[in-house]
């Protein structure tokens, strides 16, 4: 299945039973509260499954996937899942390795909450950011890399439990911890 850019793939609340894995592409995971805050909870691109919690929970979905690119993506049946999960005992064993990485970046993500000041929040973030989804500069000698993916400061904030306030101000100085000592872009997205 394709989707162009923007498009939403999952909605939250949706009471649907499948998953997508994406094959092409970068989409965002957003939730949003009852009182409409809308917070970016994750990034994924080509060869990651979203809207497995909703499947295996049989529970509504507990965020929005929307596409950043064009995305591609395979819709897979629960009922085919655990098929050949059960079936195919090694794709069993890395979905649980998939689900327990993403476990441990949240729990870094409370861990970083709690234990460190808002620019080295938005360091680490960043750092980890580079490291999954960077795109080294050409001629730079791999010490300066870009992301593949669009994220603007609000979403930023979110992802790093800043105020939107630091965020938008924390990018203009060069902060020792990010990679390179890089600097955000003026235009606020990375």
């Amino acid at each position: 299945m394709a989707y162009p850019a923007h498009r939403q793939l999952l909605q939250q609340g949706d009471e649907s039973r499948h998953v997508l894995l994406l094959t092409q592409g970068v989409v965002k995971v957003v939730a949003s509260s009852e009182s409409g805050y809308e917070m970016l909870l994750a990034v994924r691109i080509g060869g990651d499954l979203v809207g497995e919690m909703a499947a295996f929970e049989e529970r509504p979905r507990s965020g929005t996937v929307i596409a950043c690119s064009d995305v591609t993506a395979r819709i897979i049946q629960m009922s085919t899942l655990e098929t050949f999960l059960t079936d195919h005992p090694d794709a069993m064993k890395a979905m649980m390795r998939m689900l327990s990485a993403r476990l441990r970046w949240a729990n870094r993500r409370r861990i970083d909450f709690r234990a460190y000041d808002a620019l080295t929040r938005l360091a680490r973030l960043l750092a980890e950011l580079s490291q999954v989804y960077g795109i080294p500069v050409p001629g730079s000698g791999g010490k300066r890399t870009v992301l593949g993916v669009m994220l603007t400061q609000p979403e930023l904030a979110s992802l790093a439990g800043l105020a939107l306030g630091t965020a938008e101000k924390s990018p203009r100085h060069p902060y020792p911890a990010w990679p390179g000592g890089t600097q955000l872009p003026e235009d606020h997205y990375l």
